[in-house]
């Protein structure tokens, strides 16, 4: 239930964690499952000893990267660059390297340094042609970065880099890009409702004349 509702009802991810550690909080599942529901909910310190709990019990260093996150989330960003220069790292799988970047460049946006963050992001997965499940976040948050630092044209490519890749549509960049581009996105209900109430306005003004609407009936020019 934790990993069906977390996406679309953290806080009810996040109730439904609660009652799992009360009937078993020995099991890793468990422990792991409570660190990411809390983490959803911005239970930073919380999360952080969940995932230290469910390192313990497996060994693994899976749960590396979100960890780090944590220490982000708990205002610690020098922590989590220290977590990302540890031998853990070397542990991890691409992915995680990956992930693991990303927490290392935001880290370096939370203290204000943009270029640092921008190099953090330039690597080989970057560079790659290849669409990988972590291309998009990388790409995006590579354009984020570089619009931050107000290189605009760069970002804007990197965008567009990264709609390429966004096959399951896991980020905004296309909403980005349009918004660089200066697009607009107009509602089309907004703009039906719109047209009713002018028409009613329409209709209103003709029920003042008599009864008969302004509407360039056959009927007008014959007087």
């Amino acid at each position: 239930m934790v990993a069906r509702l977390i996406d679309e009802d953290p806080e009810g991810a996040y109730g439904y964690s609660r009652v799992a550690l009360r009937l078993a909080s020995r099991v890793a599942a468990v422990r792991e499952a409570a660190g990411f529901a809390a983490y959803a909910n911005q239970k930073y310190g919380e999360a952080l000893a969940e995932f230290r709990a469910a390192r313990r019990m497996t060994g693994t260093v899976d749960l590396w990267p979100v960890m780090a996150d944590s220490e982000r989330g708990l205002g610690r960003p020098e922590k989590a660059l220290e977590m990302a220069g540890a031998p853990e790292v070397h542990k991890l799988d691409k992915a995680g390297q990956v992930e693991m970047r990303l927490v290392a460049a935001g880290a370096r946006r939370d203290m204000g340094q943009l270029d640092a963050a921008i190099v953090t992001l330039q690597s080989p997965e970057l560079a790659s042609h290849s669409v990988q499940p972590w291309t998009a976040r990388l790409r995006y948050a590579y354009a984020d970065a570089l619009l931050a630092a107000g290189r605009k044209d760069e970002a804007r490519e990197w965008f567009a880099k990264a709609v390429e890749a966004d096959r399951d549509g896991s980020t905004d960049a296309s909403d980005r890009l349009a918004e660089l581009d200066g697009v607009e996105f107009v509602d089309a209900l907004d703009e039906s409702e719109d047209g009713d109430e002018d028409e009613d306005e329409a209709v209103s003004e003709g029920e003042g004349d008599g009864g008969q609407t302004r509407r360039g009936s056959a009927a007008d020019g014959q007087d």
